[in-house]
């Protein structure tokens, strides 16, 4: 299943390096106390702990053309690790393309304030290429970059319309560097409200 293909967007630096080298010693010479502080994210999913009922629509063959999508009904259960700085996700779905179980472990780096998202599902059974990013105002985006069906791509993947009740997740693919991007993978997940009260958010992002 062709479900979150995970991937990492590498951006040109070179120019940017040598437009700031003759700037680097001016820079040295400031305190750090005047560098802004980096925003602690390692609790950005803490809203998603607990149990979902997810609706799931697949782009069945992205990147071709095509505009056959299937559907999926299923439970994604969410469950903190590390006191929130990772988590793992379970979901198990069926659907009209057949019986789909996924895994994701997301792993905060406290270095980077970026999180990684690793996907596995049962029938691949191990981790493939992660997604990289952040949450800015309410809403996560994570890239990546790899090969799908012989081609280079970028992968988008997005998490929105986050309220304590429910969530948006979409992924999308890119095969013109970015330019375009075609949306294959839309989870809408709303909670199963006998989730106890220590699920719900308790911070700002």
């Amino acid at each position: 299943m062709n479900a979150l293909k995970q991937i990492r967007t590498y951006l040109p630096v070179g120019s940017l390096v040598l437009i700031l080298l003759p700037l680097q010693g001016l820079a040295q010479k400031k305190s750090d106390t005047s560098r802004p502080t980096e925003r602690d994210g390692q609790h950005d999913f803490d809203f998603e702990i607990g149990t979902w009922k997810t609706h799931l629509s697949r782009l069945l063959h992205p990147l071709t053309g095509s505009k056959t999508w299937v559907e999926y009904d299923g439970t994604t259960v969410v469950r903190k690790v590390w006191n929130g700085r990772a988590n793992l996700v379970e979901l198990v779905a069926d659907g009209s393309a057949g019986h789909f179980e996924g895994l994701n472990l997301r792993l905060y780096n406290p270095q980077s304030h970026q999180w990684s998202l690793n996907f596995a599902s049962s029938s691949g059974g191990t981790l493939s290429q992660p997604t990289i990013g952040e949450f800015k105002n309410g809403r996560g985006e994570f890239f990546d970059q790899e090969t799908f069906n012989g081609r280079a791509i970028f992968v988008r993947f997005v998490i929105s319309d986050i309220t304590p009740n429910s969530c948006r997740f979409e992924q999308a693919f890119s095969d013109d560097g970015g330019k375009t991007w075609e949306v294959n993978w839309i989870a809408r997940d709303t909670r199963i409200q006998d989730e106890p009260d220590k699920a719900r958010p308790s911070h700002t992002r």
